[in-house]
């Protein structure tokens, strides 16, 4: 394995994007070889004058070796490893996709890079349905051997992350800052837990580095990169989630999307992924049955867990099951189901306080829609 050093160096070199990246690969040319001055460059490939100039500066302990020693130094005293795309624990799946990270800066157990990942993505304002679908399915998941990976945002990554805590599972968080800047900072305590159930915080951004807009899309090829599929929970058409989908289709990975209520605007981006290819899913025993192979030999053909018992009409009071027959799964204004119902607003809140209490529907903005 070569330095750290030299990965950190390499990932802050001018003029080396994917692109250039991709031809040095393709030549059998290792960059930290060419930092330590062991290769030189065949006549097809060119690079820019301040790119040469940085890698002289290494060589003679310039200003870029100072950089990158310093930040090598700082991840060791905050207990952060480095690993270069040589490291015998870097990820094969993320090493395989054509632009992986030259440095990955990880916080907590890097064991937990190599579980089979899912990656679990959606809408940061997701509905509490929404939210409800990515805990089951990350939870069932996770106490079958195949771990949720996402990007701790609010909603969607968070639930999936949680689920995994919950369950004792490792989890890991893809961050578009610093692994020792976590962001948003009310995912504190979430991050915590990541990393005391044996999970960890990544990124490809050295220590100190802030929440860039720019950072984050970025990060998403490593949420996809890291694993074997993509599940897509709720999404709007425009939104990071179908960003880290398609990255994930560019890979050579497979892609799931759940579907919802044409009326939902979140529902609008898995359509779109439906649509141009990505496979519907409602259950677990559908996301194992595509990766086929893959997952068949990690995780048994099951339901998320509140599938797996009966629905609670049955305990509901006759009332209770007659208003619910009238609630369906798109949004419907109250004023519409006390029309419906027949009953008086007063005793139709009521009701439908107890309804939401039992995780069956849900009430926003003076509309109820049912989630189970």
């Amino acid at each position: 394995m070569s330095d750290p050093r030299e990965w950190i160096a390499a990932s802050k070199l001018p003029g080396i994007g994917p692109a250039t990246l991709a031809r040095l690969r393709q030549e059998g040319l290792c960059i930290t070889r060419l930092l330590r001055a062991e290769i030189t460059l065949p006549p097809t490939i060119r690079l820019r004058r301040d790119t040469l100039e940085a890698i002289h500066q290494f060589q003679y302990q310039g200003p870029l070796f100072t950089e990158a020693d310093q930040l090598w130094q700082q991840a060791g005293t905050l207990g952060i490893q480095v690993l270069g795309l040589d490291h015998a624990d870097y990820p094969e799946l993320l090493a395989a996709i054509p632009d992986p990270p030259l440095a990955l800066w990880l916080k907590g157990e890097v064991t937990a890079l190599n579980v089979p990942q899912l990656g679990v993505v959606g809408s940061r304002h997701a509905s509490r349905s929404g939210v409800q679908l990515a805990y089951d399915f990350a939870s069932a998941l996770a106490q079958s051997g195949v771990i949720a990976c996402s990007g701790l945002a609010l909603g969607i990554d968070a639930a999936a992350h949680q689920a995994c805590v919950d369950a004792d599972c490792a989890t890991v968080a893809v961050l578009g800052t610093g692994v020792d800047r976590i962001y948003p900072r009310r995912h504190q305590r979430l991050s915590e837990q990541i990393l005391a159930s044996g999970g960890a915080l990544v990124s490809e951004y050295p220590p100190g580095t802030a929440p860039l807009q720019g950072h984050f899309p970025r990060r998403n090829r490593i949420i996809s990169g890291l694993s074997v599929g993509t599940l897509v929970v709720e999404a709007a058409l425009r939104s990071g989630s179908l960003i880290t989908a398609r990255q994930a289709l560019e890979q050579g990975r497979e892609v799931f999307a759940i579907p919802g209520s044409i009326h939902n605007p979140l529902s609008r981006g898995c359509h779109a992924l439906i649509r141009e290819g990505a496979t519907l899913v409602e259950t677990i025993a559908q996301v194992v049955e595509q990766l086929g192979s893959i997952l068949g030999l990690m995780v048994p053909e099951q339901k998320p867990a509140r599938e797996a018992t009966p629905l609670p009409d049955a305990s509901l009071s006759p009332e209770l099951q007659q208003l619910l027959q009238h609630i369906p799964w798109e949004p419907l204004w109250l004023d519409h189901l006390v029309s419906e119902s027949g009953l008086p607003l007063s005793r139709l809140q009521a009701l439908l306080m107890q309804l939401e209490l039992e995780g069956l529907i849900t009430l926003a903005s003076s509309r109820v829609c049912r989630i189970r």
